[in-house]
């Protein structure tokens, strides 16, 4: 018994060990943020004259929802047309492709400079396609937007000068912003989500000369960057992570504009949600796993090496959770919790709502109405933790996947229904992590139960491990039953 003990002692530090680290790296975050709250980059003033050339690339796969809104969008920027070239770099296996070919030329007859780049291939996915659009252009400057935000037409005039502040910025990066926060209670929790990623922690690893990743859209490259880092590679299913990094080992600087903020659609559906994590989720891992060698041996100062790595275990960490969660029952049983250290995960349960609760003050007058919703993204977050785990797993063992793209439908806020026929052409029927959800939120049930007699300060845990499983596998099977009923 006392081997048993000290076994499952160690296996729980072990387990622990890396959720500490992640909440000592959010704490210093907060510092940073904190301290540099008040300081904001300064861009210089250019003439006509003196702005470069700018491709602006747009990287669309079957988003006959949303193509023309976004096209439509960047065709207005207010940049001089003889240093302005658009390339709508679209891999679609749909009519999306008959609608882009009508539209571009219309704006062609008009005088802009727009080409339609279309593979029927689709190697490399997002990446691929980038990566092709640079052969057929010259810009200095790249401007990237994916098909579900919509830019303001003085996007580049306000982030364009940024680069001639250092001939070594490589990234300008801006903030986003969201079209339709308020659609229901899973929209409100995305929204969240972003603004406490882009206002604190882009903030502070921007403002305190950290490593942050380009965010796949709303940004700009420096070509030269793209190409001295080894160009876009398609062997992560996050390429802007991946780039990011190896640009930033090689020397170049990313700067983050917290004041220029680009719309985007959020996904209103659990199944749209629990796919576009699990992307993410999959390809930080991919990364971790290609980089976080090369990135420890690097030049990089080691507050910057140590900071990148823990910027990339929110994901991978996930399986982890779920091994406590696991594990804590049979620790109750056992009273093998007993004079062991529950402090990380009452730290890492402290330092994140104070991170959205700025990022709420640091955005919105009514800041702290907003923050309000902050219980609920911390259920679906918890209910994502199986979703999440099996995409991070899958990385870790090698498995190869298809990028995924997240389903858009064109929704910017107002009360309208959606077609439902629009979202089963687009969103998967089937969710294979649903029944694992509910098996999970038995478990923590049973923990929350086993807490109430034997270690009451531990029902707060189970409990939000029990609706958040339950939340999410019902939404799941909701989404897929008004799916198969279309």
């Amino acid at each position: 018994m006392n081997t048993l003990l000290a076994l499952l002692k160690v296996f729980y530090i072990l387990l622990t060990i890396p959720l500490l680290l992640y909440a000592l790296g959010t704490i210093y975050l907060l510092y940073l943020f904190i301290r540099h709250r008040s300081e904001k980059p300064q861009a210089p003033t250019l003439g006509d004259d003196e702005l470069p050339c700018v491709t602006v690339q747009l990287p669309l796969y079957n988003e006959r929802f949303v193509a023309e809104r976004l096209i439509d969008a960047v065709a207005v920027l207010d940049y001089p047309r003889d240093r302005l070239h658009i390339q709508v770099l679209d891999d679609s296996t749909d009519e999306t492709y008959a609608l882009l070919q009508e539209r571009v030329t219309q704006l062609k007859t008009h005088g802009l400079n727009i080409d339609l780049i279309h593979r029927t291939d689709r190697t490399g996915y997002k990446a691929g396609a980038l990566e092709n659009g640079l052969k057929y252009t010259n810009g200095e400057f790249v401007a990237i937007f994916d098909a579900d935000f919509v830019p303001q037409k003085d996007f580049l005039r306000k982030t364009v000068p940024y680069f001639f502040l250092d001939k070594r910025i490589g990234v300008v990066q801006t903030r986003w912003g969201h079209l339709n926060p308020n659609d229901n209670l899973l929209t409100r929790s995305e929204a969240l989500m972003i603004d406490g990623h882009f206002a604190v922690e882009q903030f502070a690893r921007s403002s305190g000369d950290l490593i942050f990743t380009f965010n796949g859209t709303c940004g700009l490259w420096r070509r030269a960057a793209i190409v001295d880092a080894g160009g876009w590679q398609h062997d992560t299913l996050t390429e802007d992570s991946d780039l990011s990094f190896r640009a930033q080992m090689k020397g170049w600087r990313f700067l983050f504009v917290p004041d220029v903020m680009v719309p985007g659609e959020v996904p209103p559906h659990m199944v749209a949600f629990k796919q576009q994590q699990a992307r993410w989720a999959k390809g930080t891992t991919q990364v971790l796993l290609k980089l976080a060698l090369p990135l420890a041996k690097s030049q990089l100062s080691l507050r910057k090496r140590i900071m990148g790595i823990l910027q990339l275990m929110p994901y991978p960490s996930q399986p982890l959770a779920l091994c406590i969660l696991l594990l804590m029952p049979i620790m109750i049983i056992t009273h093998a919790l007993t004079d062991l250290p529950l402090g990380p995960l009452g730290m890492l349960s402290a330092t994140i709502p104070i991170m959205y609760v700025l990022s709420q003050q640091m955005l919105y007058k009514n800041w702290l109405q907003r923050s309000f919703v902050f219980p609920i993204l911390m259920i679906f977050s918890s209910g994502m933790t199986v979703n999440n785990s099996s995409a991070a797993i899958s990385a870790f063992l090698g498995q190869r996947s298809e990028f995924k793209r997240t389903p858009k439908f064109n929704l910017n806020g107002e009360k309208k229904s959606i077609n439902m026929n629009q979202i089963k052409q687009y969103a998967a029927l089937v969710d294979k992590s649903t029944i694992w959800e509910l098996i999970f939120g038995s478990y923590a049930l049973f923990g929350a139960l086993l807490s109430s007699l034997l270690s009451p300060s531990l029902i707060p845990y189970f409990a939000m491990y029990v609706l958040g499983f339950f939340s999410v596998a019902l939404w799941s099977i909701r989404d897929r039953y008004t799916l198969q009923s279309a």
